[in-house]
């Protein structure tokens, strides 16, 4: 069996990269929270897309309900850690990794160390985790580090940067400006502000955010995946433009449509506050 060389893995990256930008990225450090539907597949993109140094955290275990959409999820690995599952994939993919575990999840107890030294966040965490989200992306405020959400919505992704000196997670979704119930309407609409995923919702029984439940597919993962990998290269790189907050996109495959997005004062925004009023009277809340 061939040895392992890290120059010949990633040489088809060179061409779209210089070599001195892939060893740019080889050295960036990445903190995914959350391995399950998006932070598996964000892993394994990053790990191929050549980064080596990574803080995970996850505390779950797959399960069959997986199966549809989560890198890591198989017959083998059902009852397994996904943070064990998806670290033994990284390293099948490049043994010279470095991780830092976080078998607990990211919590407020860890979060410093979740965070230390961290060059980009990449959010992969549950849509419901919403408390633990809104910390996250504080701390990644307060040290400077610029922080990557894509989610898979429908058959597409919508994407936000958070970055220093520019809006806020907080003052762009504003969970707190109404009852908790109403956060994941309120987390929602500020994802997707063109809610191009809404025209083919085959099933609207699915959607039951009451009781934190949802449909997914993998087509949408995958596109996350590719999204969030390339801004984390642009922002490891400085290479090419960012949109960040209030700015932001929306690719939705099955409708091959793309929308660029521009919420000022973001979930304060006129149209949001109408989107958000109008979820609400559907959802019933």
């Amino acid at each position: 069996m061939p040895s392992f060389n890290y120059d010949e893995a990633f040489s088809r990256n060179v061409g779209w990269l210089t070599r001195q930008e892939q060893t740019q990225l080889r050295h960036g450090r990445v903190a995914i929270a959350g391995l399950g539907g998006v932070g598996g597949i964000h892993l394994l993109t990053l790990c191929r897309l050549g980064i080596e140094k990574f803080h995970l955290a996850d505390f779950d275990t797959f399960d069959l309900v997986n199966f549809n959409r989560q890198a890591g999820a198989t017959v083998s690995s059902l009852g397994r850690s996904k943070l064990e599952v998806m670290i033994q994939q990284a390293h099948d993919i490049n043994p010279g990794i470095e991780i830092r575990e976080f078998a607990t999840g990211v919590t407020p107890d860890n979060l410093e160390e979740f965070l230390e030294n961290v060059d980009v966040y990449v959010d992969g965490l549950d849509f419901f985790a919403l408390q633990i989200r809104q910390q996250v992306f504080a701390a990644c405020l307060r040290k400077g580090i610029p922080g990557v959400t894509a989610a898979p919505l429908g058959m597409g992704a919508a994407v936000l940067n958070f970055l220093p000196g520019g809006m806020s997670f907080s003052d762009y979704f504003r969970l707190n400006d109404g009852p908790a119930s109403e956060e994941p309407v309120r987390f929602l609409m500020g994802l997707a502000p063109a809610r191009l995923q809404m025209g083919y919702l085959a099933d609207p029984s699915t959607v039951d955010l009451a009781n934190r439940k949802g449909p997914s597919t993998i087509m949408a993962c995958q596109l996350c995946a590719g999204v969030a990998a390339t801004e984390v290269l642009k922002i490891l790189l400085k290479r090419g433009p960012i949109r960040a907050a209030p700015r932001g996109y929306h690719f939705d495959a099955y409708r091959n449509k793309l929308a660029s997005t521009w919420r000022p004062g973001g979930n304060r925004h006129p149209l949001q506050r109408l989107a958000i009023a109008l979820a609400k009277r559907r959802l019933g809340l």
